[in-house]
């Protein structure tokens, strides 16, 4: 199967001081998971297999569990072409060289 666009924001239910430390954690998952990923200001972007994906996104939020949320909000999108798409093709015009 081709690969697709995910972006994952995860939004954890703890003390406002410790949303960034938990936030980290969910990405920590998909740094180690091997995909290709870019994290933003609001969301982390991810390229791979579906079913990969979605695989991803579960233990992103397990992870913000384990650290102390007591729930996690998450907001997903996603950009399917049965051909395949990639992070590159929508926006490597807009970096800076």
């Amino acid at each position: 199967m081709a690969n697709i666009i995910m972006a994952l924001q995860v939004v954890p239910k703890v003390e406002e001081s410790r949303i960034y430390e938990v936030v980290d954690e969910a990405i920590k998952v998909i740094a180690k998971s091997g995909v290709t990923y870019e994290v933003g200001p609001m969301e982390t972007t991810m390229e791979g297999e579906p079913d990969q994906l979605w695989a991803i996104i579960k233990e992103a939020q397990e992870a913000c569990i384990r650290a102390g949320a007591s729930r996690v909000m998450s907001y997903i999108k996603m950009d399917y072409v049965p051909t395949g798409s990639t992070i590159g093709e929508k926006i490597d015009k807009y970096r800076t060289k």
